[in-house]
């Protein structure tokens, strides 16, 4: 696999207090990797590492095939949980003036800002103070400045802080789309509904080592139980159940459902097949609701974590 970043076993401390201990990480090209865990768990530094704010203590990470330098700078864009935009300047002067920071002459400039600032419509805020904007409108103008000069890659921390639903959905779906137009994007966040919206890959940190990574897919199956959620309707339960119990694991369950159900979670044995399930089930009743649990990316980082 074509790999943007890879991080080998990286290390850093803080004194006494170890805040990676031996992390590596492989981030692939043209993907969004989540990179997720509990607060204090390690990704903070890792993200600073990438954006050489802070050095490791060991370990190497290399950059589209070459050590990581200072010069990659500008293939990088990073939007912080905290943001760092100048609250008494204008937009517009500081927007330009940022963009020149990221090797852009001001032609340039003005010519990507006038197609970001239309696209997210925010094009009347150009005079306007940093202090005057609400904090999601601020945040789509750091979003803009983060992108602008379309570098290879993008870390995101909380992109979604402040947003409500329907900016929140509008920015991501421009990370789906620059993640089509080539840009690979490290994807930090606490909201795991929008890991599950975004992400190809996930690691999961936590107490500074590195606990799980790999295709979001494939971590599912490797979390997922055999165990489906069903809904019989029958005229006589008890004895439905009684059926289930001597064959399968059950336990009740809660789902909506138009019909009067005998609502159900059954475990099957790995050696068995969804189909013979459902075979047996349709000899008891009949089935209206017939759905394999998938563990959510929730599921997995409670999980991962109660477990570590």
């Amino acid at each position: 696999m074509d790999n943007l970043l890879v991080a080998e076993n990286i290390v850093k401390k803080y004194g006494d207090y170890t805040a990676l201990n031996n992390v590596s990480l492989s981030v692939p090209r043209g993907s969004i990797y989540g990179l997720l865990g509990p607060n204090g768990a390690g990704k903070t530094s890792f993200i600073r590492i990438i954006n050489q704010i802070t050095m490791p203590d060991s370990g190497t990470v290399t950059f589209d095939g070459k050590p990581l330098e200072q010069n990659h700078v500008k293939d990088i864009g990073y939007l912080p949980e905290e943001r760092g935009l100048y609250k008494s300047m204008k937009v517009g002067e500081q927007v330009l003036y940022l963009a020149q920071l990221k090797g852009l002459t001001k032609t340039e400039a003005k010519e990507r800002l006038k197609y970001w600032f239309d696209r997210l419509e925010i094009g009347d805020w150009w005079n306007k103070k940093v202090q005057e904007l609400s904090k999601g409108m601020a945040q789509k103008v750091q979003f803009v400045v983060t992108v602008l000069h379309q570098p290879k890659l993008l870390i995101f921390d909380e992109p979604f802080s402040g947003f409500d639903p329907i900016n929140a959905n509008l920015i991501k779906d421009e990370i789906l789309k620059l993640r089509e137009d080539g840009a690979t994007v490290i994807f930090s966040t606490h909201r795991m509904e929008s890991v599950e919206e975004l992400c190809d890959h996930i690691a999961l940190l936590d107490k500074s080592n590195k606990i799980l990574d790999g295709k979001l897919i494939d971590i599912k199956k490797q979390f997922k139980s055999n165990t489906f959620e069903v809904g019989v309707s029958t005229d006589n339960e008890a004895a439905l159940l009684s059926v289930l119990e001597d064959k399968f694991s059950i336990a009740s369950a809660s789902f909506k459902s138009i019909h009067d159900d005998v609502k159900m979670k059954i475990q099957i044995d790995p050696s068995s097949t969804p189909n013979e399930l459902l075979s047996f089930l349709t000899n008891q009743g009949q089935v209206n609701h017939f759905t394999e649990v998938i563990p959510s990316a929730s599921d997995i980082f409670i999980q991962s974590v109660q477990n570590n």
